[in-house]
């Protein structure tokens, strides 16, 4: 019997997912709540891919926890990217990246 069960893995995967939450909610930083965002989905992906491999069957396996983390891995890159340049962008103008300071609907 392995020492790893599901609980440890979903377990690790909340605890991850609370970090993140707490960065993306209380920090004041662009690039910080980004990376709390960041935490929050490979907490995602964790618990994804642990019920995807202890739910398979003898016969069967069930690969589906991995190509919907695949897809967060993807989106998640995606959305990285677009959000730094976005930064960059009201850096640039603002020279600012604190969160509360960055108004765009006035000049």
């Amino acid at each position: 019997m392995s020492v790893l069960s599901l609980n440890s893995f979903l377990v690790l995967g909340a605890i991850l997912f609370c970090i993140g939450l707490y960065g993306a909610l209380a920090k004041r930083n662009a690039i910080s709540v980004l990376m709390g965002i960041e935490i929050m989905l490979n907490a995602v992906n964790i618990t994804l891919i642990a019920f995807s491999f202890f739910n398979r069957t003898p016969f069967a396996v069930n690969l589906t926890g991995q190509i919907f983390a695949i897809f967060i891995i993807t989106v998640a890159a995606a959305e990285a990217a677009v959000a730094l340049a976005m930064i960059i962008a009201i850096y640039r103008r603002r020279v600012t990246v604190d969160v509360t300071e960055i108004n765009m609907m006035k000049w």
